[in-house]
């Protein structure tokens, strides 16, 4: 019965040949249709990567224009403050340097100036391996040969 079964798949391909080009054309159309798929797929990915490349460039634009203006606003701040500007412009708000006979000191009774934290002297403390809780003091290696200690006795 294999036989006659075999016998007449041939004889139907070999009566239609229109079926084994369909199947040609239709195993071609599936490649290309994979191939549009895999390509299209690869060109979406390199779109997305392009997209992240151009955005990543333009922050760095942004964030290399905004450290300029920084910058810049920085040198205009120092230049405004510089000693000559700032006593010119106390000039033209109608300040004048102060004569030496022209100050006065006043005394406060009870006032004591304190020394400038900056100038003290910090006292380090000094750590001693006693200052630590003894767990921390204790090697890996006692550590070990206690616990082997601890269960030896727990056997007897």
């Amino acid at each position: 019965m294999n036989i006659p079964n075999v016998t007449h798949f041939i004889h139907a391909y070999k009566v239609a040949p229109w079926r084994i080009q369909r199947q040609w054309i239709g195993n071609v159309l599936l490649g290309v249709v994979t191939l549009a798929l895999i390509s299209s797929l690869y060109l979406d990915v390199t779109a997305k990567t392009a997209i992240a490349g151009r955005e990543i460039q333009d922050l760095n634009a942004a964030m290399l224009a905004s450290q300029q203006m920084s910058a810049d606003l920085q040198t205009e701040i120092a230049v405004l403050t510089s000693a000559n500007v700032m006593a010119q412009r106390a000039f033209n708000l109608g300040y004048r340097p102060v004569e030496p006979g022209e100050m006065e000191y006043l005394v406060v009774p009870g006032y004591f100036e304190y020394p400038p934290e900056i100038l003290a002297s910090a006292s380090i403390p000094q750590l001693s391996s006693l200052s630590f809780p003894p767990e921390y003091n204790q090697s890996l290696l006692d550590w070990i040969d206690e616990k082997i200690v601890v269960s030896a006795r727990g056997l007897k």
